[in-house]
């Protein structure tokens, strides 16, 4: 791609005219949109910022600045982003084995590739990913988040293990060690709340309800509960301190697991925000083009990686968004809090947030859409087990990449077994009974139906090469769907072997697009150098019917003459 055509697609990346003409349209209610989200998202960015491991303050960050540039650069004018709990998974073992710049190195690089990715134009793509990988891989992240807030759900604090349920069980067994039953009871509470009060009234923000509460109560009974510390009463000064060139090969695998969870889960975001509004219609190259600027402008800030979250989002809808505005007034608003309210959010119980994040999970988890994908087929089923478990036991970038292997493997075999090769009769036209019988004995038509590509390839060869000891067998071209490399090759071997046998062979109705393969692979070539590629049936069943009644072979019946002098030789006189 040449510079300008660059230029010109990253400009019509950047922010347009008409992307704000929605805001003339009803400012009032994005605003009050923007500050329902506001206090929605911030128990859900202290908690997320918490379990990342890089703290409430850099959850806070993350919500602030990513918000802001993703609502302003994005393209979804319903999108709200901030910490996730499927990036914290990502995140956590980044943490462990590099510290926290190299978190910070990780979303600027991850900021890069996204933005690469929309300039390539790739964000359309995502809309391919199997439904049943997409709901295995959310179980399994609710269920890791889950596992990640055991801890501080049980106030152990000293917990260890090398994968999140092996931290989890040390903590369980800690706990066992030495109850201590004030955190438990607080988490479950909190997460209580949220459960009931969305049921009685879904618009209410109950987690802010129930983390006030439960600030309150550790505030005023006497029982020793571990807080979120104290926050800066503002944004951090912005820093560059955290690049490290040197580590770009080490930490690349990291930047591009979270680059792939950042572009999944927002344009499932935008996907999802369209579906409940009328009219909506995100740009998802745009939409990857705002993500990648949020991911470079939240680390300068020590901010975690960011993307859209699909709980927020709804919530903005819920509240009656209509423009980026309203995405906006939520980063604004949560700046605001932090401005304001540092000392009183620094009062916050973490049994607290692991209630808020435990009452997430079991919100994020759809019991019906499940049951319904299990009970839908067989492979359906294995593949969203095998993504949800291995989610669980390993890593997401792992579970997303064996979904999407073994949904494209169990595809590819459905739509191998379509591929026919059926014997069809030929015409009587004007020939006796007694011709008939002889052009029956010795020209059979194979009609080809389907793809004739890698999957379906063999057993094909095994068909066509069962062919009874006939002079010439006719090969209907017309409904090959598609043809691969694989599939020519297959078909120039079982020619080859008819050949051999002094059997000859005629091809009809192949498609241009399939002849390009076949003659790239030295398949059709010899057959249409010797006049035994026809444009339809009708001509290549003329044709064998010369050579039938005629008696000629092409070869000797043993095998071992020239199959190019035998094919030369049915073409004479």
């Amino acid at each position: 791609m040449s510079p300008a055509a660059i230029r010109d697609r990253v400009l019509g990346l950047l922010p347009q005219r008409a992307d704000w003409a929605a805001v003339r349209r009803s400012p009032g209610r994005d605003l009050i949109a923007g500050l329902t989200v506001a206090v929605v998202a911030l128990p859900l960015a202290l908690a997320f910022g918490v379990t990342s491991g890089l703290g409430a303050e850099a959850g806070l960050v993350t919500a602030v600045v990513a918000g802001a540039v993703a609502a302003v650069f994005g393209g979804s004018n319903l999108q709200v982003s901030g910490p996730t709990g499927a990036m914290t998974v990502v995140l956590v073992p980044v943490v462990q084995r590099f510290g926290a710049t190299g978190v910070l190195m990780v979303g600027a690089m991850a900021g890069l590739v996204l933005i690469v990715l929309s300039v390539a134009r790739l964000g359309r793509y995502v809309r391919y990913l199997p439904v049943p990988v997409i709901e295995g891989f959310t179980a399994g992240i609710a269920v890791v988040i889950a596992l990640q807030q055991v801890p501080a759900a049980l106030g152990v604090a000293d917990a260890h293990g090398e994968r999140v349920w092996a931290v989890a069980a040390d903590a369980v067994a800690r706990f066992v060690a030495r109850p201590h039953p004030a955190p438990l009871a607080m988490a479950v509470a909190v997460a209580a709340v949220m459960l009931v009060g969305a049921r009685w009234r879904p618009g209410w923000p109950f987690s802010l309800v129930a983390v006030a509460a439960a600030t309150a109560v550790a505030e005023l009974a006497p029982v020793d509960l571990a807080r979120i510390g104290a926050l800066p009463a503002g944004l951090p000064a912005p820093s560059l301190g955290f690049l490290d060139p040197g580590a770009v090969g080490v930490l690349l695998p990291s930047a591009l697991a979270v680059a792939a969870l950042a572009a999944l889960e927002s344009l499932l975001s935008a996907t999802v925000a369209d579906g409940m509004t009328v009219g909506e219609r995100h740009d998802p190259d745009r939409e990857l083009f705002g993500q990648g600027l949020a991911n470079l402008a939240a680390p300068v800030f020590g901010g975690i990686p960011a993307t859209a979250a699909i709980a927020r989002t709804a919530v903005n809808v819920r509240a009656g968004a209509s423009s980026k505005l309203a995405a906006l007034t939520h980063a604004v608003a949560l700046a605001g809090i932090v401005l304001v309210a540092a000392p009183l959010v620094g009062r916050i119980p973490l049994a607290a947030l692991a209630g808020v994040l435990l009452a997430t999970t079991v919100r994020m988890v759809e019991a019906g859409s499940l049951r319904a994908l299990v009970r839908a087929t067989r492979g359906d089923a294995l593949v969203l087990v095998l993504t949800f478990a291995v989610t669980v036991a390993l890593d997401l970038v792992t579970a997303v990449a064996v979904g999407v292997g073994v949904a494209v493997v169990i595809a590819l075999r459905a739509v191998a077994r379509t591929a026919r090769l059926e014997r069809v009769p030929l015409d009587r036209g004007e020939h006796s009974a007694e011709e008939h019988a002889l052009l029956a004995d010795h020209i059979v038509a194979y009609r080809l139906d389907g793809p004739l590509f890698f999957a379906a390839a063999h057993t094909f060869l095994l068909q066509l090469s069962d062919v009874a000891d006939v002079r010439v067998v006719i090969l209907r071209m017309s409904r090959v769907s598609t043809i691969d490399a694989t599939g020519a090759q297959v078909l120039g071997d079982a020619v080859l072997r008819l050949q051999r046998r002094g059997i000859t062979v005629l091809l009809s109705g192949v498609a241009p697009g399939h002849d390009q393969v076949l003659s790239a692979l030295g398949v059709a070539g010899q057959l249409r150098r010797d006049g035994l590629v026809f444009p339809d049936t009708p001509s290549a069943i003329r044709y064998a019917r010369t050579v039938a009644l005629g008696g000629a072979r092409p070869a000797d019946p043993a095998g071992h003459g020239d199959a190019r002098r035998g094919a030369s030789a049915v073409a004479g006189p």
